[in-house]
């Protein structure tokens, strides 16, 4: 095995080698569907595979990669072949050294793990390390010559699988899938990349897919500056354009090969292409840098591409006073229309009553209602009092996230409360989907980025959004302590305050505060004063997150209108007598928008706080 990391490395030392092109949708353009399973055409369609290879070594690849990019059990579990991912990938590596003969050398190509549909756990470490392990060690059977980690966008589990692949003796080549900024999908720098892999012991590093030719171009300058190792580079034939039904990629093989010319310049080692390069582009670039030798490289200083954070100036927020009179929020729902004047005289009551903010939900029980953001920027020009506007992970993906964030922070929203959301299929509207690019946890590790200044991938964004970030705490579980640490880790990524779902029994607030005593944020209970028997139950039956305690349902029963009322908001009074002690702070949600029920909570919560004193 030593032999044949010295011979490779001699032979990346001395001489450009060319790469193959794409194999998934070159496999789609000889007629396999978009929903089949490329890798498993190592098995039932042996001689198309072979077929493509045959076709890049012809076109004057000296590298081609095995079928294997996907052949790990996190993505072939999901169409029930987990337990094929060693026949699989053996299979790949016999198919693409025969149709290499002599004349190439094969890489075992070896692609990132993804979840498995309906495993929300994240995978342990040494559980990821046995899928990596069960398809390294069939490519090494199967006789290729290096290992290409490739595609990968997180450098933790890029990380993982170097360490993997090394156990096959094998040379290692790992490449990260860079995006326009030279970032990679979890924020990391080419400078992160070229530092953990040196540490790591990957023999090559490169990038491949992630962007078109000049964006991969970028990165190989400043890779070639950072390390001395082999580079490699395998971009996209540009962008895709969807026409007529198919996903076309623009980039000429004459204008890849050009670009090849200038990576090659750079000082890559091994070029070929990733999605959409065909063996056309690759006969060009066969063309082009066939023959070449590597180029000198002039390692330069570190400089850091992240412009420093600026500080936003810190604005006036309802949580100035905490710990020196009790805090109060109010929720109220956005209007189901377009007619914000309800909502409006609300606040302004709310806020002559002594309210602190107003809380905005975002499609609760996700049914679709006016965007909080805009009227949450509209109350505070309108009415003068802070909004905490509610934003789920459900309703946006990673990109319109972000822009819907910097737009809130440019109308002035200062207060966010990052929850996850309920699912689409709870609403109404049949056919909605829900997205989840990004839980709680991760919303709140966003807003504190974008807080600090950078997106999601790190990339600056200006001086910061400054937000106030908050956190939602569900004390209605069997198992405290699991809310609790799921608390702490929101606060490890940026949560300063939490509110709580709806709670009726004070012995359960007092339970939630002795499991989080050790988290210093501000913690306001939230209370939802019932209106009658069908009310309660309801909660207690249909809405996640509440639990109605069998003593109050009970003493509700029988009660609607005008006496539900009054019983319901005697309970949250009590409620709020036996707590006050405890908290600096409540957070009212009046049901069906009655923000007169919160006024009279507020009363009273300031009746008992003067008589405290």
């Amino acid at each position: 095995m030593n032999e044949n990391k010295n011979h490779l490395l001699k032979r990346l030392l001395n001489e450009v080698l060319v790469g193959d092109g794409a194999i998934g949708t070159m496999l789609y353009t000889k007629g396999v569907s978009l929903n089949s399973n490329f890798e498993h055409l190592n098995l039932v369609r042996p001689g198309l595979v072979a077929e493509l290879a045959r076709e890049y070594v012809a076109a004057g690849a000296r590298v081609i990669e095995t079928n294997t990019f996907g052949a790990n059990y996190t993505k072939l579990s999901a169409i029930g072949l987990g337990h094929k991912v060693a026949e699989i990938n053996l299979a790949g590596a016999r198919i693409a050294r025969e149709a290499a003969g002599d004349t190439a050398l094969v890489a075992g190509s070896v692609g990132p793990l993804v979840a498995i549909k309906g495993d929300v756990q994240e995978r342990g470490v040494p559980e990821m390390e046995d899928f990596f392990r069960t398809q390294c060690s069939a490519l090494a059977e199967g006789r290729v010559d290096f290992l290409l980690l490739e595609t990968f966008s997180s450098l933790q589990q890029l990380k993982l699988a170097v360490k993997v692949a090394r156990e096959t003796g094998l040379p290692v080549s790992a490449s990260l899938a860079f995006l326009e900024g030279g970032r990679s999908g979890d924020g990391s720098s080419v400078e992160s990349f070229s530092h953990a892999m040196e540490t790591a012991g990957a023999d090559m590093i490169g990038a491949n897919c992630g962007a078109g030719p000049l964006e991969l171009l970028k990165v190989i300058k400043r890779l070639s500056a950072l390390s001395d190792k082999p580079i490699s580079a395998y971009a996209n034939s540009g962008f895709p354009e969807y026409l007529d039904g198919r996903y076309i990629y623009r980039a000429t093989p004459d204008y890849f090969a050009a670009m090849a010319l200038e990576m090659v310049a750079a000082g890559a080692n091994l070029v070929g292409g990733c999605c959409g390069t065909t063996p056309e582009h690759i006969a060009a670039l066969a063309g082009a840098i066939g023959g070449c030798r590597p180029a000198a490289r002039n390692k330069m200083p570190v400089i850091s591409v992240s412009e420093p954070a600026q500080t936003p100036p810190k604005a006036a927020s309802f949580l100035d006073d905490w710990g020196s009179r009790t805090i109060i929020t109010v929720e109220l729902d956005p209007p189901k229309g377009l007619d914000c004047s309800r909502i409006i005289a609300g606040c302004r009551c709310l806020k002559e009553a002594g309210a602190d903010a107003i809380n905005l939900a975002e499609n609760p029980l996700a049914r679709p209602r006016m965007g909080n953001i805009a009227l949450g920027s509209l109350i505070q020009r309108e009415v003068g009092i802070e909004v905490i506007v509610h934003i789920t992970g459900r309703d946006r993906n990673l990109i319109g996230m972000q822009s819907d964030l910097m737009g809130a922070s440019l109308l002035g929203i200062r207060s966010i409360l990052a929850v996850t959301g309920d699912p689409a299929t709870m609403g109404d509207h049949a056919g909605a989907t829900s997205v989840f690019d990004l839980h709680s946890l991760t919303l709140i590790k966003l807003l504190n980025d974008m807080n600090g200044g950078v997106n999601a991938l790190g990339n600056p964004i200006g001086s910061g959004t400054g937000f106030t970030i908050g956190a939602a705490f569900n004390p209605n579980t069997g198992n405290m302590n699991v809310q609790a640490l799921r608390l702490r880790k929101k606060i490890l990524n940026g949560a300063r305050f939490a509110q709580s779902q709806p709670i009726y029994d004070p012995a359960i607030l007092f339970e939630a505060l002795e499991a989080t005593r050790d988290c210093t944020i501000p913690f306001l209970p939230g209370i939802m004063p019932l209106v009658s028997e069908r009310n309660a139950e309801y909660l207690n039956n249909e809405v996640p997150g509440i639990t109605v305690p069998a003593a109050v349902r009970a003493r509700m029963k029988g009660l609607e209108k005008s006496s539900g009322v009054r019983e319901g908001l005697a309970i949250a009074k009590e409620f709020i007598d036996a707590t006050i002690a405890a908290v600096g702070g409540y957070y009212l949600i009046p049901p069906f928008g009655k923000y007169e029920l919160a006024v009279e909570l507020i009363e009273h919560i300031q009746k008992r706080e003067r008589e405290k004193k």
